[in-house]
């Protein structure tokens, strides 16, 4: 059974391959948006353990801004509240805590973090109509739930004129190099666990999301500003992978490997000699993982 099941190192795992994926294009048009000295309201929804804010301050984008970052999962927002302060220290920031706010202050910028761990939809039933966002971020998240019936109810949350950053959305592709027995079949019925998953009795996924969302977000009413391709693509150097890649890499496989055994069309013992394959691949520094992704940035009607 899969035993790489630490998400929120997972998550940390990941920002250097996010670094290298995230869309040039589609990153500077947030980022035009952003250079203004104005205080800017920002919702993220699947912020994880905060590495978008990180991201954010990094470049210097966050000039005056209230930032609540919002996660399922409360051991990613624990993970977040530790890591968080840790890593502004580190970059010279001053760290304060205001009201269960994390202020976060640095040459006269000034960034306010309000940590929710709660389900976006439970966050959507009890949120008061007249809190709205001019900036709402999505990494690594739309592909996991019904991208039509949910864009509606999280534009709502947009002022008038407000932006959409949607990053990281699977697109289709996924490929592991070189090739061992199963591979076809056994990428091909991952993906098809993706469109056939279900959370709460409803529809939670697309295998082939980031291309659907260029109509979807029509139909929501959103107008698309940039698009592009956000690829992770993960190899070693000598056979060693950069910083903790070589952890995402296991909790990818272990990931296709346990949405398989639970959806037992593949027999176990198949899918059991897949994943052993291609764990020993990562240890010896063979595996290549690439998959393909979309981002968008936009704003609404």
């Amino acid at each position: 059974m899969p035993k790489y099941n630490n998400f929120p190192r997972y998550l940390a795992s990941k920002k250097s391959v996010d670094d290298r994926a995230l869309n040039q294009r589609v990153w500077d048009a947030l980022v035009e948006y952003l250079n203004n000295p104005w205080d800017v309201e920002i919702l993220e929804i699947g912020g994880g353990i905060g590495t978008m804010i990180e991201r954010l301050l990094e470049r210097g984008l966050l000039q005056h801004a209230n930032y609540t970052l919002l996660d399922e999962q409360p051991e990613n927002i624990t993970e977040a509240k530790r890591r968080l302060p840790e890593w502004a220290e580190k970059n010279s920031f001053e760290v304060s805590w205001e009201d269960e706010k994390l202020v976060l202050w640095k040459n006269g910028q000034i960034t306010k973090v309000t940590f929710l761990a709660e389900d976006l939809f439970d966050f959507l039933a009890r949120h008061n109509a007249e809190k709205k966002y001019d900036l709402l971020i999505a990494h690594a998240f739309l592909d996991l739930v019904d991208i039509p019936a949910t864009l509606p109810r999280i534009f709502a949350l947009l002022k008038a004129q407000g932006h959409f950053y949607f990053t990281i959305n699977f697109d289709g592709e996924t490929i592991f190099e070189p090739a061992v027995v199963h591979d076809e079949e056994i990428i091909a019925r991952y993906h098809q666990t993706m469109d056939e998953r279900i959370i709460d009795g409803k529809v939670s996924g697309d295998s082939c999301a980031g291309r659907h969302l260029f109509e979807h977000l029509k139909i929501a009413g959103g107008e698309i500003l940039a698009a592009g391709s956000s690829d992770w693509v993960v190899f070693s150097k000598e056979n060693d992978y950069l910083a903790d890649e070589a952890y995402f890499l296991h909790f990818i496989v272990d990931t296709v490997q346990g949405a398989l055994l639970r959806d037992r069309e593949i027999a176990p013992r198949q899918i059991e000699s897949w994943a052993s394959a291609r764990h020993a691949q990562i240890e010896s520094g063979a595996l290549v993982y690439i998959a393909h992704q979309l981002d968008f940035f936009g704003r609404i009607s």
